[in-house]
């Protein structure tokens, strides 16, 4: 497994912090280049500005999908913030972030907390609860992983492609391998991750070339793989031997290895994996004492599926 961005699980709507920071503090030397002028455009760009691509479209609702941008702005470390804060950080007017906030109180999802500041209220859990009480796959999910770690001692997750990024939708863990905790609705870059590289190199050929073509490489270590050329190599490595083992390229100290699980109709939907840490657990070990355990945990996954 891969670690994602570590997001609460109340906010399965919040943005991914942990990789956003990482892909701000990287150095952008070995990664793949954006397009020319992409670097002047993003620096104007908002979260906002992706509305626009929706303009003329009658049956799209601005005013929700704006009111979900200012619940994406709470993070972990910005847990509060005034209208004006919000409106800076998603780019929506001053007078939309309060109609926005004003809602949101009113249904119980968010409320003043220090004067004019906002945060957002335990009501938000509803909505993560919803999705995990509604999706199967997470469901079925979440008893295989305990049993798993109360076996081996390690923590497990399950994980599906939402974008370009994996979204963590059952986690079972044992301690903590990683500088913050990851929860269920946690979400990490794709191209770096254990997780990731399976359901990418199970993804249709068209899809596939789609996100290459669009994808920047940061270079989160010193072994994380940042050119298109050497992640298709990875990638058929994935597909020829069936799991994904890749170590310390999205954070020092971490590997973790993955393995797909199947649809009744033979499509990868998520993968289930194992995350630890580099001194403690070999790429041996985690081949051959770990990895045909993962592979049964993801048969009797997609047992239920069916």
């Amino acid at each position: 497994m891969s670690p994602a961005s570590r997001r609460p699980a109340a906010a399965s709507l919040a943005a991914s912090p942990a990789a956003a920071s990482k892909a701000r503090s990287a150095g952008p030397a070995s990664a793949r280049r954006a397009p020319a002028g992409a670097a002047h455009a993003n620096a104007k760009s908002t979260p906002a500005s992706t509305l626009d691509a929706f303009v003329g479209d009658p049956n799209f609702m601005t005013s929700l999908a704006r009111g979900l941008l200012v619940i994406q702005a709470f993070t972990p470390q910005t847990p509060q913030m005034s209208i004006s804060q919000l409106a800076v950080k998603t780019g929506i007017s001053r007078a939309a972030v309060r109609r926005c906030l004003y809602t949101l109180a009113k249904l119980g999802f968010a409320g003043a907390e220090e004067g004019s500041r906002y945060a957002l209220r335990p009501h938000m859990l509803a909505l993560s609860n919803s999705y995990s009480a509604s999706n199967s796959l997470s469901t079925a999910a979440q008893p295989i992983l305990e049993r798993m770690s109360a076996a081996l001692h390690e923590s497990f997750s399950v994980a599906t492609l939402d974008g370009d990024e994996i979204v963590y939708i059952a986690r079972s863990a044992v301690s903590r391998v990683m500088s913050d905790d990851l929860h269920i609705g946690s979400r990490l870059p794709a191209y770096c991750t254990s997780i990731g590289r399976v359901l990418l190199a199970y993804m249709p050929a068209e899809q596939l070339e789609q996100y290459l073509a669009r994808v920047v490489l940061t270079p989160h270590t010193a072994r994380t793989v940042s050119s298109v050329e050497k992640l298709r190599l990875a990638l058929r490595n994935v597909r020829r031997h069936g799991y994904a083992l890749v170590d310390q390229e999205f954070e020092v100290g971490l590997r973790s290895i993955a393995v797909p699980v199947y649809s009744p109709t033979g499509r990868v939907v998520a993968t289930i994996n194992l995350s630890g840490s580099a001194p403690r657990i070999s790429l041996y070990e985690m081949q051959t004492r770990f990895l045909p355990h993962l592979r049964n945990a993801a048969t009797e996954l997609g047992a239920f599926l069916r």
